[in-house]
Parts: C-alpha cells; sequence; structure tokens
C-alpha cells in the first residue's frame, strides 16, 4: 500500500513537471513563431536614387519623424491588469515582446509590452530617411525604458509627459518644442488630440492593441518615402487631411 502511494506521487510530480516544461516550450515557439511570421511578410524595396531624385533630395531640408509610443509603435499593460470591457486582447498565452520593470510613486510595477507588427522594420527603414523623435505623453521613466528596448541607437531624442501641455484634462503635443521650423516635421500618433494644434503636420494611425496582423506601418511607408522630398510637408498632410475629412463627410452622408 505504501508503495503504491510512493508511485502516484511520483507520477503526479512527473506529470507536474512535464507539463511546466511543455508550457514554457510552447511559449518559446509562440514568440519565435510570430518572430518568423513577421520577417516572412512582403517588404517594401528600398531603390537607389535617380540623380535627379537625391538632387531634389540634397535640395530640401532632412525631415523630423516625431513617433508615438503607446498604440502606436507598441502596446502595454501593466501585469495581472483587468482589462476593460470592449478592449481588445491579446491570444491567451501570447508572449509579450519584452517586459519593463519601472518604479512610480515608489511602487515596482511590472509591463507586459507587446511590439505592433513590423515595427522592428519600419524604425530601421525611415531611420535612412528621418530623424526620429520620440514624443509621448507617458512618464519619463516608462518612456525612456520601452525607446530603449525598441532601440536606443536611432531613438536618441525623446520627449516626455513633462514636455506635452496640459489642456482642459488632455495631453497636447507642441511640436514647436521639437524644432521651431514646422515645415520639417511630421508626427505619427493614434491620438487626433495629441496633435491637435498641427492637425497639418500629423499623419493618423489607427490604435493596436493585439491585432498580429496589423499592416499599419508598413502602408505608410511610401507615404513617408516621398514625403521626405517636399519643401514644407504640411503642402501635402494638410490636403490629405482635407481630403479625409471631405471622405467622412461623403461616406455618412
Amino acid at each position: 500500500m505504501l508503495k503504491t502511494g510512493y508511485r502516484l506521487l511520483g507520477i503526479h510530480t512527473f506529470v507536474g513537471v512535464t507539463s511546466r516544461i511543455w508550457g514554457f516550450i510552447l511559449y518559446i515557439l509562440r514568440k519565435h513563431l510570430r518572430t518568423i511570421i513577421q520577417y516572412q511578410t512582403v517588404r517594401y524595396d528600398t531603390l537607389p536614387l535617380l540623380p535627379v531624385s537625391r538632387n531634389r533630395l540634397n535640395a530640401v531640408k532632412r525631415k523630423i519623424l516625431v513617433l508615438d509610443l503607446d498604440e502606436t509603435l507598441i502596446h502595454s499593460h501593466p501585469d495581472r491588469l483587468v482589462r476593460p470591457k470592449g478592449r481588445p486582447k491579446l491570444r491567451p498565452g501570447t508572449p509579450p515582446d519584452f517586459i519593463l520593470k519601472v518604479v512610480i510613486n515608489r511602487h515596482p510595477v511590472r509591463f507586459l509590452v507587446h511590439k505592433r507588427p513590423h515595427v522592428d522594420f519600419f524604425l530601421e527603414v525611415v531611420s535612412q530617411w528621418y530623424e526620429l523623435v520620440v514624443f509621448t505623453a507617458s512618464m519619463e521613466i516608462y518612456g525612456s525604458a520601452v525607446s530603449d528596448k525598441l532601440d536606443r541607437d536611432i531613438l536618441k531624442r525623446r520627449y516626455y509627459r513633462q514636455h506635452c501641455t496640459l489642456d482642459l484634462g488632455s495631453y497636447f503635443k507642441d511640436l514647436s518644442v521639437v524644432h521651431n521650423d514646422l515645415s520639417s516635421i511630421v508626427i505619427l500618433d493614434n491620438s487626433p488630440g495629441a496633435y491637435r494644434i498641427h492637425p497639418d503636420n500629423a499623419i493618423p494611425i489607427k490604435s493596436w492593441f493585439s491585432d498580429p496582423s496589423d499592416t499599419a506601418l508598413l502602408n505608410l511607408l511610401p507615404m513617408l518615402d516621398a514625403l521626405r522630398f517636399t519643401s514644407d510637408v504640411r503642402s501635402v498632410l494638410s490636403r490629405k487631411l482635407h481630403q479625409d475629412r471631405l471622405w467622412g463627410f461623403v461616406h455618412r452622408d
């Protein structure tokens, strides 16, 4: 009887250990599978410039691309957070791309951070065209850590909540803090309120929470490629803004 009990205990222990090992293997496989799928998708071919295009590019100022973080390049949430109803959820067991441990108001917080699909490739390409600047309404201790994880070499210039302007309970981003020549600044942000005083400098992007098939960053590459040749980005983006508003009005009717 005693031997049978030991055998059952041994079997139970073996099953428990095996289950944990298998769970860890699945975690690693899911993480690497996401990376493999991302890098098998269509790429944006950057072809050598023709002499006339090269001359045009040399005649205009190098542009600045201002990038938001949360729901634009990444999505994060504190560990064990109960998400509000209606907010898209990641698939159960989806591993984060990285984990941040920061101290906020003297309390340690662990953030699970998921990178938007194709963000690494996007940053690699646009960093060849623009000076990249991070501008987030998040606290510096968090925004700095996220930027370091994304790419500390190309995301060197950074602005945080203390650089935003608080108005009627929400923050907006004054781009003159980044550079006084607004003709050469483009902001990519999922929140229209963030760029409400500079709509003609903005490229909207839908908020990202969990969709693994999202291609919004890839879809923006042709526009960003062309925009760097303009003398004033507002001459193009203001027309797009007007077109989007007109299309929205027609679509509602």
